[in-house]
C-alpha cells in the first residue's frame, strides 16, 4: 500500500478533510478580523493625529507578531486538544467493546457447545485478519490503524489550524510592503483584501454547506463592518 492509499484510508477513518476544512475557515477568518483590528489601531491613530502617513514597518511588525503568535497557539494547542479528544473516543470504544464481551460471556451459557465452539473459530479468523492492520513501533507497543489515522489526523488538522490564522492576518499586510510609509489609501486597500477573503470565504461556505450563499456572506461581512464599528468607536 502506497502513502496516497494510506492517507485516503486515515481521511475515510477520522473524517481528515471535514475537520481540516472546518479548521481552515474558521482560523483563517479569525487571522484576518485579529489583524483588521491592529489596522484599525493604526488607521484611528493616522486620524486622530492628522498624520498624513505612518510608518509601514510599524504595521507590519505588529501585524506579523500577532500572526506569528496564532501560528504557534494553532499548532500546539490544536495537536494537544485533538489527541486528547481521539484519546476520550478511544477509551469509550474500547470501554464498549469490553461491556459488549461481557455480555457476549455471560449469554454463553445458553449456547450449545457447537455454537461456541463456532463462535471460537471466527474469533480467531478475526484476530488473524486483524494482524495484518498491526505494525509495532520502535518501543514495541502494538499500534493499529484506527491509531495511527488518529495520529495523522492530529499532525494535519493542528499544521492546518496554525497556518490558516497565519495566511489570514499576513494577507491584509501585504500592500503594506510595498511603501515604506503608509497613508490613507494603503489602510483602505488592505481593508477591501480583507473583505473580498471574506466574501469567498462565505461563498466557500455556503457551497459546502449548500446553503444559501448571500446569506453566508452577509453573516460574515456583518462582523466585518461590526469589528470596523467598535473599533472606531472604542479606540476614537
Amino acid at each position: 500500500m502506497n502513502i496516497i492509499d494510506r492517507i485516503k484510508i486515515y481521511a475515510r477513518i477520522t473524517n481528515l478533510w471535514g475537520v481540516a476544512r472546518r479548521y481552515f475557515v474558521n482560523n483563517f477568518y479569525d487571522g484576518m478580523l485579529t489583524v483588521l483590528g491592529i489596522l484599525l489601531g493604526f488607521f484611528v491613530v493616522l486620524l486622530k493625529d492628522n498624520l498624513v502617513n505612518i510608518d509601514s514597518n510599524l504595521v507590519v511588525l505588529a501585524g506579523l507578531g500577532s500572526s506569528i503568535s496564532m501560528l504557534i497557539s494553532g499548532l500546539t494547542g490544536s495537536y494537544l486538544s485533538e489527541r486528547a479528544e481521539q484519546k476520550k473516543i478511544k477509551d469509550t470504544i474500547n470501554k464498549s467493546m469490553i461491556i459488549n464481551e461481557e455480555s457476549g460471556l455471560n449469554s454463553a451459557e445458553n449456547q450449545s457447545f457447537e455454537e461456541i465452539e463456532k463462535s471460537m473459530l471466527i474469533k480467531i479468523k478475526k484476530k488473524r485478519l486483524r494482524k495484518r492492520n498491526i505494525s509495532r513501533n520502535n518501543k514495541g507497543q502494538i499500534k493499529t490503524i484506527q491509531e495511527k489515522a488518529e495520529t495523522f489526523t492530529s499532525i494535519i488538522v493542528s499544521i492546518v489550524n496554525g497556518f490558516s490564522p497565519f495566511f489570514g492576518g499576513i494577507v491584509p499586510l501585504i500592500p503594506f510592503g510595498f511603501v515604506s510609509e503608509a497613508g490613507i489609501v494603503i489602510f483602505i486597500i488592505s481593508f477591501l483584501i480583507i473583505l473580498i477573503c471574506i466574501i469567498m470565504l462565505g461563498i466557500f461556505l455556503g457551497i459546502v454547506a449548500r446553503e444559501s450563499i448571500i446569506k453566508n456572506i452577509l453573516q460574515m461581512v456583518f462582523a466585518f463592518f461590526i469589528t470596523i464599528i467598535l473599533s472606531i468607536f472604542f479606540l476614537g
